[in-house]
């Protein structure tokens, strides 16, 4: 992993949430130069904090004329679009040109997808990097992340989730699981982590899940063949609330391959809802 040079500008194309602000305020805190393309429709207004520009996604030119005349050479990708999003950015730029790896790349899943943005900004001249190179410090530390411990009686537990894990990304698939009592009662789909959680919470409330006492951990981790420049793995505020309503009893991350949304607010959920956040190692 090649180190970002320090004072180099960096572009982050923005959709929603507050992750792209974060990445923004983390590249600052490096001694980078942030610039956000805010894709029009999906970024927060916390985007004019920044240096900044919006676009819509199906004007690539501008967006990749912007990014060049800032003297931009490297970009991250942040935040949420509607699918198929990240690929409509460069739709219009790509079709006449490469008509057929354009369908393959849109009939695909969300991977498949990301993947080809990734390509196109290469192909563009631009360096695409991860989180974990523009902003490390967004990512779970190793140990107790909030004020709440994890008791002994997990470790088993986080141990099998992390077994299944690595079992599950040998065919790209998910990202965390529900462990608890020495079972796995939930493996995360396409549905992504919150509706899993949703399901957890279901089967037991309907009792098709039975626990002696309250021990369901969420684990997660990057996926074994995971591109780190795109989808990392991460929980926020949202997932800790899913987590207590499910009755769980905390969350296990893989420490520097998960990253944490809105970090102080996830902390003080987690606390005062009584559920431990960790990271572990993988």
């Amino acid at each position: 992993m090649a180190p970002v040079i320090s004072g180099e500008p960096i572009g982050i194309i923005a959709g929603s949430g507050a992750f792209p602000l974060e990445i923004a305020s983390s590249i600052q805190r490096a001694g980078n130069a942030p610039f956000i393309v805010g894709l029009r429709g999906f970024a927060e207004r916390g985007v004019r904090s920044f240096p900044h520009m919006t676009a819509d996604m199906l004007d690539p030119h501008l967006i990749l004329d912007a990014l060049r005349s800032q003297g931009i050479k490297k970009v991250v990708l942040a935040g949420g679009v509607a699918r198929p999003g990240p690929m409509a950015l460069f739709s219009i730029y790509t079709f006449f040109r490469n008509r057929e790896e354009l369908r393959r790349i849109v009939s695909g899943g969300d991977d498949r997808i990301l993947r080809g943005v990734v390509r196109l900004f290469n192909e563009e001249g631009f360096d695409v990097l991860g989180v974990d190179e523009v902003a490390p410090d967004l990512l779970a530390p190793l140990g107790s992340i909030g004020n709440v411990k994890m008791s002994v009686d997990s470790e088993a537990d986080i141990e099998l989730a992390l077994q299944c894990l690595a079992s599950m990304g040998k065919f790209d698939f998910g990202q965390a699981v529900v462990v608890g009592g020495g079972r796995v009662l939930a493996i995360e789909g396409p549905e992504g982590t919150d509706a899993m959680l949703q399901r957890v919470k279901e089967l037991q409330k309907n009792r098709r899940v039975s626990l002696e006492k309250p021990s369901a951990i969420l684990v997660k981790a990057s996926k074994l063949a995971q591109d780190r420049r795109v989808d990392l793995p991460a929980i926020g505020p949202k997932t800790v609330q899913s987590a207590t309503k499910a009755g769980l009893i905390g969350i296990a991350v893989v420490a520097h391959d998960v990253v944490l949304v809105e970090r102080e607010r996830l902390i003080r959920d987690a606390d005062r809802s009584g559920i431990f956040v960790a990271g572990v190692k993988g």
